[in-house]
């Protein structure tokens, strides 16, 4: 303890905590008690010396000097309030206050704070505002510098914005005043401890078998692929299970610009790039680990989203020897994806005309595949497109498989068909050669969602 005092509480004030009481008090009286109780506690314990005991073994000895300290208030409490009470008070000693319990709800994806007083989740692809608020600003404030100064991170006036990873891998986006105008932001990108497989994409109709045992022989005969998409459309969960077909004898090289994937292979080389440290210098941006990695012997590179100028560095790479990459990218059609690749090519500042950077996607290139996020929160394929090559002015694409939405029905729920153009793809030889044999009818059957 800080002052030397025991854990073990008076068991005499204890009487009247553990009495059983259905008294409510209003919220604003709920929040002081809270506030004085946390600060009390804060007091009465060592922190330094809490981090050197396990952690179920800590919170237990906390949780009786709370338990104390709610013995001495007068305040009257129900019962209900006061389970609830210990267990917020703990949240905020141990862990980020009132966005643990929904740290702590597996069906969570997102968890956005627009300002103290509202706080969203997205579940099942759906946004939903919660109950959840923080005392004030300042109180945000708090959980936020908890937040950043794990990663050796701050936010002030001088950086307003950062990001972060939570210890379970979560991606953190902070903004504060005074580029927030109402209040500080706080955006919470969660990843499943447990990755999603093919069996939950099949079951979730987000791909039909025939779409997935395409893309599982492109994987496999090292065709270089884009997943396209918009923010949120599940980009990095299709990438993570497509990596899952790639072979254990391969060497595989990770770049994230904050890590990501979950790849399951034992062969793996996890890079990241690093932000700049407090005096703005240090950072180590995805192109210079792009030419890093080809120094590393990989027989495949997996970028997890390009958005800058190494993006060319990415195509010369797969133009070098190193098929079979994977990579992802913001857009909202194939078609996009390839003006974005060439957008991102001329970010090199190159002297080089607009065709040779074509020339460089149309050669690198095989598959872009578009994921989309529907209205009812549903992810589908979209489109699978080929490249082809180039023309006078253009990458040439065709379209091998397509999602077309037919309807909503009274729920809300997409209506739709995944459809095959009846385009046999020129990688189709690619794939038997590979030793990969896929009817010729796969490419001509439609399945209704």
């Amino acid at each position: 303890m800080a002052n030397g005092k025991s854990f073990a509480p008076d068991m005499r004030l204890g009487r009247s905590w553990t009495s059983a009481r259905s008294i409510s008090v209003s919220p604003r009286i709920y929040q002081e008690l809270k506030s004085t109780l946390h600060r009390d506690l804060l007091d009465l314990i060592d922190l330094e010396k809490l981090t050197s005991l396990e952690d179920v073994k800590a919170r237990m000895q906390v949780q009786e000097v709370i338990h104390e300290l709610m013995a001495k208030s007068n305040t009257p409490l129900s019962t209900s309030e006061r389970e609830r009470l210990s267990r917020e008070v703990l949240h905020e000693v141990f862990g980020l206050g009132p966005l643990e319990p929904l740290l702590q709800d597996p069906t969570i994806n997102d968890i956005l704070v627009n300002t103290h007083k509202k706080v969203y989740v997205e579940r099942g692809g759906v946004l939903e505002k919660t109950n959840v608020t923080f005392k004030d600003e300042a109180h945000l404030r708090h959980i936020i510098d908890k937040i950043v100064s794990n990663v050796g991170r701050r936010v002030d006036e001088s950086s307003p914005m950062c990001d972060a990873r939570l210890t379970d891998g979560s991606r953190v986006n902070v903004i504060i005043p005074p580029l927030a105008v109402d209040g500080p932001i706080l955006s919470i990108r969660r990843f499943g401890k447990i990755p999603l497989g093919s069996e939950q994409l099949l079951g979730n109709r987000t791909i039909t078998g025939p779409i997935f045992e395409v893309l599982k022989g492109a994987v496999r005969s090292r065709l270089n692929i884009v997943i396209s998409g918009g923010t949120g459309a599940g980009k990095t969960t299709l990438l993570n299970v497509l990596s899952g077909y790639i072979s254990e004898a391969e060497r595989i090289v990770t770049i994230e610009d904050s890590a990501e994937l979950q790849l399951q292979q034992e062969h793996v080389v996890r890079l990241e790039c690093r932000p700049p440290n407090l005096e703005g210098q240090g950072a180590v941006r995805q192109r210079e680990l792009v030419i890093n990695a080809l120094r590393m012997r990989p027989d495949r590179i997996i970028v997890g989203e390009v958005r800058g100028e190494e993006a060319l560095d990415m195509l010369q790479a797969m133009n070098t020897g190193h098929d079979g990459s994977l990579t992802t990218i913001h857009a909202n059609s194939p078609r996009d994806a390839v003006a974005r690749l060439e957008t991102m090519s001329l970010m090199s500042n190159l002297n080089l005309p607009e065709k040779a950077f074509r020339q460089q996607i149309a050669s690198a290139i095989s598959i872009i595949v578009q994921i989309c996020r529907m209205s009812d929160g549903t992810r589908r394929i979209t489109h699978v497109t080929e490249i082809t090559g180039i023309t006078t002015d253009v990458v040439a694409m065709q379209d091998i498989f397509v999602f077309e939405q037919l309807g909503v029905d009274t729920s809300g729920r997409v209506l739709g068909r995944f459809k095959a153009t009846g385009v046999a793809p020129k990688f189709a030889e690619r794939l038997k050669t590979s030793g990969i044999v896929l009817p010729p009818s796969i490419f001509e059957h439609s399945f209704v969602v």
